[in-house]
């Protein structure tokens, strides 16, 4: 029974006793709500401690129906019976939302300039906070490692329901690492933030909302993984584990009832062969047997769930299971549907954003596009914010090359510390960038920690043709035959052909780049492509040059080495070495045998990620990795700029990006769930 006292013209509650309803506060104005030990979130119980009040829950008006848009799901049980019994709770920046509504964004194509919009929807075990300092708890309720980082506890919520209400608990976190990870049928080797210096973790499950990774030895950046990540540490072993052999019995028997070959066929159409969230659904890939499916997307965690995959473009409905909710207990999100249309050509992408038909855009922004959409952010009803970025245009030479000539060119570091000093990146500042950029030279860290010497952003990235000249007279790429171009160290022709995507770099940058090589009489052709052509050619080992955008903070590299070991990226980058990493894959068996330095620099990140998390040992270690990458020049940096975002005026709860880098992905620290539209 609440008790209140009535003194003047007010009724006080007296000391001790709770509000009836807890105080819509934002980041603007608490309302006297105490912080929580983490910033812009809380567990329910803190929220209330913090506040004095006790919180009703309160749902979408449209979520039902929302519901019945997805295949498979059930109709809705009450929000106390969907939500988790310990919901994460959301302070929004500057207003407590209303629901409806749908947002509108563009991506290039499937799996193409997708991961700004993949991102608003996306959860992970724990994220980074918008001070990208702080990690802080999202799917987990909370985390704990042992004394010497070999074991990692998360708290799991109890009551948290996958999209299709079934329950998730510490089995879907063990069954992604067991038989989603570790299975080569799936994923052909293990990815290495599931291993400890080359040796598989273990997981243990001994209740529903614990899960215990062991891991071989100390790996402290794995948190950081999973706080920076699009790869998600759990996957639904209700769903999925119909499909797979070791889980059930009849995952083949019922795979071919449905019109899959066999249940990894039915795995790899509905996950994909990787942990990358944009494979494409069997809505798009298997349209054949779409209407005899039991569910047409994965039960997710995610705030939006995919209802529509096309050629065209994906559209989602609101997760009626998410676990998170506002201060006033309105479940979140506060949007109702999300659209995502397809369009391959920039300059089609951004008249659609001045034209006000997007309501967020960041990726594939490129700054040379700012004046256009800062002229024309009053007609369109759009805002534009210029964000310091992270990753820069970075250009690698096939150092495995198909071409035995090519290749030992490539591998010769004079030639690529020629073609670097043969850069003029003040002029690419200045023309592609409006001055506004910073030349720097690739050193496996972006942002430079600052414990870690300047020279290693400047080293051979200063304009010097006389050295470029100097360089390849030395390794014998002379002018032969007199038409002005330099041949090869063998008397071959030689010509480079430099491919690029816009949404890697943009077509200013790759201009010049080729002009400057071309001066230096390395004769160089310049030919735009689709992202999906450039990766198609890369993974095939197919060209000579690649461009496409670099640079990781150390956060990523406590948890990943993939930076750091051939093929140094993933499939989505820029890429070197692809047969250096396939003579690693298959001990040698294939490819090409990599020089002494290759797995020098890999028992280094090994023994940097073990090290404990800011220790001299550990700087000293990411001094040695950034020091041999710029020894080696594998690859070459051109100019970091600030990357345009937009977002329409009536988008509210946008609050200003740090960063809008794939590195942090993207929106994830923002929270966009609170976003909502005032129209």
């Amino acid at each position: 029974m609440k008790r209140f006292l009535l003194t003047g013209a007010a009724w006080v509650m007296l000391p001790g006793m709770a509000f009836a309803t807890c105080p819509g506060a934002t980041m603007t104005d608490m309302q006297g709500v105490e912080p929580g030990p983490f910033p812009q979130i809380y567990e329910l119980a803190e929220f209330e401690a913090a506040a004095n009040c006790t919180m009703e829950f309160s749902e979408n008006p449209a979520i039902a129906e929302l519901n019945g848009e997805i295949a498979g799901n059930p109709d809705l049980p009450g929000l106390s019976d969907r939500l988790p019994s310990e919901p994460l709770v959301i302070v929004p920046y500057d207003s407590i939302g209303r629901y409806g509504g749908q947002l509108d964004a563009l991506s290039n194509a499937t799996e193409a300039g997708t991961s700004d919009f993949l991102s608003t929807r996306h959860v992970n075990l724990v994220r980074y906070a918008d001070d990208l300092q702080t990690i802080v708890p999202n799917v987990a309720k909370s985390w704990e490692w042992n004394d010497d980082f070999t074991q990692l506890t998360f708290t799991l919520r109890e009551g948290h329901k996958w999209s299709d209400g079934e329950p998730f608990t510490s089995a879907d976190v063990k069954f992604w690492h067991d038989k989603i990870m570790l299975d080569p049928n799936i994923n052909e080797s293990p990815r290495d933030y599931v291993l400890v210096g080359g040796e598989t973790m273990t997981v243990d499950t001994p209740d529903d909302v614990t899960v215990v990774f062991n891991l071989p030895g100390p790996k402290p950046g794995l948190l950081a993984h999973f706080a920076t990540s699009y790869a998600q540490g759990f996957q639904p072993a209700h769903f999925l584990g119909l499909f797979h052999p070791d889980v059930s019995e009849n995952a083949d028997e019922y795979a071919q009832s449905l019109g899959f070959e066999n249940g990894y066929d039915a795995i790899l159409a509905y996950y994909g062969n990787s942990d990358w969230t944009d494979t494409p659904s069997p809505m798009l890939s298997r349209a054949d047997i779409l209407n005899g499916l039991p569910k047409h997307a994965v039960p997710t965690l995610e705030a939006y769930l995919t209802v529509s995959d096309t050629t065209e473009g994906r559209h989602y409905v609101a997760n009626p299971y998410f676990f998170m909710v506002d201060t006033t207990g309105q479940q979140l999100p506060y949007i109702n549907e999300q659209d995502e249309l397809y369009k391959n050509d920039n300059e089609v992408r951004i008249l659609a954003v001045i034209n006000g038909e997007v309501d967020y855009k960041a990726q594939s922004l490129q700054l040379a596009a700012a004046p256009l959409l800062l002229e024309n952010q009053a007609s369109g009803d759009y805002s534009v914010q210029l964000n310091p970025d992270i990753a820069f245009p970075t250009i690698s030479f096939n150092v495995t090359s198909e071409d035995e000539a090519k290749r030992e060119l490539f591998g010769d570091v004079r030639f690529r510390r020629a073609m670097s000093v043969a850069i003029d990146r003040d002029q690419i500042n200045e023309v592609a960038y409006f001055g506004q950029g910073k030349p720097l030279q690739y050193n496996g860290f972006s942002p430079l920690p600052d414990f870690m010497p300047p020279e290693l952003e400047t080293a051979f990235a200063q304009f010097d043709p006389d050295m470029a000249n100097s360089l390849l007279d030395e390794i014998g790429m002379v002018d032969t035959n007199g038409d002005g171009t330099r041949e090869l160290p063998n008397g071959d022709e030689f010509v480079l052909n430099l491919q690029f995507a816009t949404q890697g770099a943009p077509g200013e940058l790759a201009q010049l780049v080729a002009q400057n090589w071309t001066d230096v009489g390395v004769r160089t052709t310049v030919k735009e492509v689709t992202p999906d052509e450039y990766r198609s050619a890369q993974s095939a080992n197919q060209l000579d040059v690649m461009l496409w955008r670099k640079g990781q903070p150390l956060a990523l590299h406590l948890g990943d080495n993939t930076y750091w070991v051939p093929p140094f990226d993933g499939y989505f980058d820029i890429r070197t070495g692809m047969l250096w990493a396939e003579y690693l894959e298959s001990d040698g068996a294939s490819g090409v045998e990599p020089p002494a330095w290759v797995p020098e620099m890999i028992e280094d990140v090994n023994a940097f990620q073990s090290a404990p998390i800011g220790s001299d040992e550990q700087k000293e270690l990411a001094i040695k990795l950034a020091t041999k990458m710029v020894d080696e020049m594998l690859f070459i940096g051109t100019v970091l700029a600030p990357a345009p975002l937009i977002h329409n005026n009536d988008l509210k709860n946008v609050t200003d990006f740090v960063t809008t880098s794939y590195e942090y992905y993207r929106t994830y620290p923002y929270l966009p769930v609170q976003w909502w539209l005032d129209e």
